[in-house]
């Protein structure tokens, strides 16, 4: 006797692999865009983390909450892979060059998070956030 599955369960069967698609290509922007702005800052987050400065690891974490912002809008967005590679590339570039600008606009602020100045390092991520939601409602139209 066969068993009858309900709608719901089939649109989920059908739709599960599409959304593991989606959500893995998003992931996978969010990592190399972490990844390129650890390359483009003068210091090194992840060092200075490991060895407990506060000050790095509210920056880092700012950033990629900054990043994930624009990503997941440009997700739900989305209807292909094509398009959120599309949008996730576009707000990654225009979040990484916002973030680049902020970092310069805030001189001195590379050598303060190195000392663990909690306070620039805060200041930071509310510029870098406050970024990532405007860029992202512009994304979702």
């Amino acid at each position: 006797m066969p068993q009858i599955q309900s709608p719901e369960i089939q649109a989920f069967a059908n739709g599960l692999l599409t959304t593991l698609t989606h959500v893995g290509v998003t992931m996978a922007m969010l990592i190399a865009g972490a990844a390129i702005y650890i390359l483009l800052t003068p210091h090194r987050e992840i060092k200075l983390i490991r060895e407990g400065n506060a000050a790095a690891a509210l920056s880092l974490g700012g950033v990629m909450t900054g990043l994930a912002i624009p990503l997941a809008a440009s997700l739900a967005a989305s209807t292909s892979v094509i398009e959120i590679l599309l949008w996730g590339v576009a707000t990654l570039a225009l979040q990484l060059l916002v973030f680049r600008l902020t970092d310069m606009m805030l001189k001195g602020l590379p050598e303060r998070i190195n000392e663990g100045e909690v306070s620039a390092a805060a200041l930071l991520v509310g510029a870098k956030l406050a970024t990532a939601i405007i860029i992202a409602a512009g994304v979702a139209g």
